[in-house]
């Protein structure tokens, strides 16, 4: 986001006022005297705090939470949720909360514009707190009769559910009817600076912001067990989960949250976590049961695994290997970890040490360079991102994406494939780079592939969030001449 959003941002995001008042001075100023009254204030605290520092530290917001809860181990289940899930419904909601006018008149005034972000954020997300959500709107003296009737009636769209063609309209309309004479966009859910980097028309604006609101399900990837099999076992455990329109290895497995270590398919490598989305890149490389695969930038390894459990289920005595690459060791000895729990024997690792391969040249019959990017397409899971990152997030990959690409393609083998992938939504760091790529190496051609939730014959292939209740993605993948 350029200065004068950051601005914008920062100003409304962080009421000084709420910074500045201690525990004692707001109980005496606000007057809480129930229960309820003294848990809302206490979260009220808390929340801002942690939205302050992933706002001041530009950290992601589930590392600051994660941080949070491990130093402070008083908080049961419920204190968690009602944290965890207000902080990310304020930073899903920024664009519009930002909006909302100000007072001008008092410190208290100003107090007031928290309390009634909280309040409102838990409204849109229909959350079911509502002796805090009411106490909320007590301090923020929002007892408009608009605002109490939409939180009962809302679409049922809240931070744990899916698309609702209607729902955001719904909210948009509780906002205005809240603040007469503010107008509250939908292109405002997202920063100005984003919009500039997504070359689509208003419909398709409209819908990614609509898919920005909600998050993605939880979706897995089964390894070694069939679908029937495992859902059997999930609901042996209390998990319903559900089948994918698209691939037959991919589990939805829901909203809620889910304690993976208790997970008894997770624990014998039956069971990976990974996006829909994620899961088109492995199916576009399309790796055979006996090639060899490099995974160029394979962090924890979730495509790496992918890769070798397709091989797998062409031949469950498959020849073929996968070399994952990272300059990160801790992602590598994740992978190994993960590697050994699913029994893939097929599987090593070699850290880049230097500029120079890591692997030997022309050896591979395909590569994939999942490269590092802007993460625009992974949004809807991580929104306060939206909101730390500035247009250089976009714009500032590129020239590392094409170098990653130049020495990763040399060791695809001639009549080898060049997989070059992103989860990002930006033409900047998507079809610019491979068109950079091609014009330099022209013993690549693009194969044409086919987009498979919407059956579209392209080159070029971005996987919207709304085409399949999933993570954005973009893949396109290359050939090198010759046998």
């Amino acid at each position: 986001m350029g200065d004068s959003t950051t601005s914008a941002t920062t100003s409304s995001a962080t009421p000084p006022a709420v910074a500045s008042i201690d525990s004692d001075q707001l109980h005496q100023t606000l007057n809480a005297q129930s229960g309820a009254e003294k848990r809302a204030l206490s979260y009220s605290q808390t929340i801002h705090k942690l939205f302050c520092q992933t706002l001041q530290s530009k950290l992601p917001g589930d590392r600051i939470l994660a941080d949070y809860f491990r130093a402070h181990k008083k908080h049961g289940s419920k204190d968690r949720r009602v944290i965890r899930e207000t902080l990310f419904g304020l930073f899903r909601w920024h664009g519009w909360l930002k909006l909302i006018p100000l007072k001008d008149d008092s410190q208290q005034a100003i107090t007031e514009q928290w309390f009634a972000q909280l309040a409102l954020t838990a409204t849109l997300e229909a959350h079911s707190w509502q002796d805090i959500v009411s106490a909320w709107r007590g301090f923020a003296g929002l007892g408009e009769p608009a605002i109490n009737a939409q939180a009962d009636s809302g679409s049922g769209s809240g931070s744990n559910s899916g698309s609702d063609s209607g729902a955001l309209e719904a909210k948009q309309a509780l906002l205005t009817a809240a603040f007469p004479g503010q107008a509250f966009p939908l292109t405002a859910l997202a920063p100005d600076w984003f919009w500039a980097h997504f070359d689509q028309d208003s419909d398709q604006q409209k819908r990614l912001v609509k898919s920005l609101s909600t998050r993605p399900p939880i979706w897995g990837r089964l390894q070694g067990i069939s679908l029937a099999k495992a859902q059997a076992k999930l609901v042996e455990q209390g998990i319903a989960a559900s089948s994918s329109d698209y691939f037959d290895d991919a589990i939805n497995l829901g909203h809620k949250s889910i304690n993976l270590n208790g997970v008894a398919l997770y624990s014998q490598g039956k069971l990976e976590i990974q996006d829909l989305g994620s899961q088109v890149i492995g199916n576009i490389c399309a790796p055979r049961a006996d090639e060899s695969w490099w995974d160029a930038c394979s962090g924890a390894g979730g495509k790496s695994l992918q890769l070798r459990s397709l091989m797998l289920q062409q031949d469950k005595g498959a020849k073929g290997n996968v070399v994952a690459s990272d300059i990160r060791r801790k992602p590598l000895e994740e992978l190994s970890k993960r590697a050994k729990r699913a029994g893939f024997g097929q599987i090593s690792t070699q850290p880049w040490l230097s500029d120079a391969l890591p692997v030997a040249a022309g050896h591979f019959d395909g590569v994939l360079v999942d490269a590092p990017c802007s993460c625009t397409g992974t949004w809807r899971r991580n929104p306060d991102m939206r909101w730390l990152d500035d247009a250089s997030a976009i714009t500032d990959k590129a020239n590392l994406q094409l170098d990653i690409l130049y020495r990763a393609c040399e060791a695809v083998r001639p009549g080898g494939v060049l997989v070059y992938a992103t989860c990002s939504i930006s033409p900047v760091e998507n079809q610019q780079v491979v068109e950079a790529f091609l014009a330099k190496r022209p013993d690549f051609s693009l194969q044409t592939l086919t987009h498979p939730f919407t059956g579209e014959a392209t080159q070029m292939l971005t996987v919207l969030p709304y085409q399949a209740d999933s993570d954005g993605m973009f893949v396109a993948k290359m050939v090198r001449q010759g046998e």
